[in-house]
C-alpha cells in the first residue's frame, strides 16, 4: 500500500512537476547547477526526500528479499539469512520516513489561522536555535581541546572527539551525576567543567530565551498575515485538482452563484453564503 500509494503518487508529482518545470524553464542557478523552482519550496524537498527514502526501502525491503531467497518462507516473513544486514538500513529510512511524514502534516495548520501562524513563527525563529547551536558547538569544541592539554585521567574526557561528546551531554543535561562525582579527585578538570557550565548553561541558554522571546514578539503580529496569506495558497493549489462536476454541486448546494442580500433590497455579490442575525 505504501510503496503504491505513497511511492507512486509522489514520484509521479515530482515527474509532473520537473517536466512542467522544463518546458516553461522555469529554473534558478545554484552555482553552476540549475534547480527546478518547485523545489525552493521546502515542502516540495521534503515530499522528494520522502520519495527517495521510500525507493531505498522498496530497494531493501526484507521481505522482498526472504522471498526471493526462500520460496517456501513463510509469508511476509522478515528476518531470514538474507535480510539480516538490510533491517538495520531499512529501519533507518523507515523512521526518516516517518518523520517526513509528520512533517508534511504541518500543513493541516491551515485550519486555524493562530495554529498557522504559530508554525510559521516557529520556522522564522529557528535561525535563532541554529545560532545557539553554533556557539555551542564553538564552546564545546574549545573546552574540549582545552581539556585534553590539561594533565587529568578521566576516562570521561580522554580525547577531543570524547570530551566533546561529553561537553554536549553536560549542556543537554544528559551526563551522569556518577561521572560528575568522579571529577571530584581533578579539581583542574572540575574546575575548567565549571567555567564550560557557567559560559553555555547560564549564559548562551539564557541568551537563546531572550532572543526566542525578543524573536517572537516582533514577528507573531505579522506572522497572522502571513497565515492567511498562506491558507489562500493552499486553498488556490487545491482547487486545481477538484473535478468541475464536484464544484458544480458543491456551487448548487451553497447557492454561490446567487448574490448575497446585505440588506432588504441592497443586492451584493455572488459567492457567499448568506446568514442572518438572531
Amino acid at each position: 500500500f505504501i510503496y503504491i500509494c505513497s511511492l507512486g503518487h509522489g514520484l509521479g508529482h515530482h515527474i509532473k512537476m520537473l517536466v512542467r518545470n522544463s518546458r516553461n524553464g522555469d529554473f534558478r542557478r545554484i552555482g553552476c547547477f540549475k534547480v527546478p523552482r518547485y523545489l525552493f519550496n521546502w515542502q516540495e524537498v521534503a515530499r522528494l526526500f520522502l520519495v527517495v527514502f521510500l525507493a531505498m526501502m522498496l530497494i531493501l525491503e526484507p521481505i522482498l528479499h526472504c522471498m526471493a531467497a526462500d520460496k517456501n518462507a513463510a509469508l511476509f516473513e522478515e528476518r531470514c539469512d538474507a535480510s539480516e544486514n538490510l533491517i538495520l538500513p531499512y529501519s533507518v529510512m523507515s523512521t526518516a520516513s516517518m518523520l517526513l511524514y509528520f512533517l508534511l502534516l504541518t500543513d493541516l495548520s491551515v485550519i486555524s489561522t493562530r495554529v498557522s501562524a504559530y508554525v510559521l513563527v516557529c520556522g522564522k525563529v529557528l535561525e535563532e536555535v541554529g545560532l545557539f547551536l553554533v556557539g555551542l558547538t564553538f564552546f564545546a569544541f574549545a573546552f574540549a581541546c582545552a581539556i585534553c592539554s590539561l594533565e587529568q585521567v578521566s576516562e570521561d574526557f580522554q580525547g577531543i572527539p570524547v570530551s566533546g561528546l561529553n561537553l554536549y551531554k553536560i549542556a543537554f543535561a544528559m551526563f551522569s551525576g556518577s561521572s560528575f562525582d568522579l571529577l571530584d579527585d581533578n579539581p583542574a578538570l572540575l574546575f575548567g567543567i565549571v567555567v564550560y557550565v557557567i559560559t553555555v548553561v547560564v549564559f548562551l541558554t539564557n541568551l537563546l530565551i531572550a532572543q526566542l522571546s525578543c524573536a517572537y514578539q516582533a514577528c507573531y503580529t505579522d506572522m497572522l498575515g502571513f497565515a492567511r496569506l498562506s491558507r489562500g495558497r493552499i486553498v488556490a493549489e487545491t482547487m486545481i485538482s477538484v473535478p468541475k462536476a464536484r464544484w458544480g454541486r458543491v456551487v448548487e448546494f451553497f447557492r454561490l452563484d446567487e448574490r448575497v442580500e446585505f440588506g432588504e433590497g441592497d443586492i451584493g455579490l455572488a459567492g457567499g453564503v448568506q446568514l442572518f442575525e438572531p
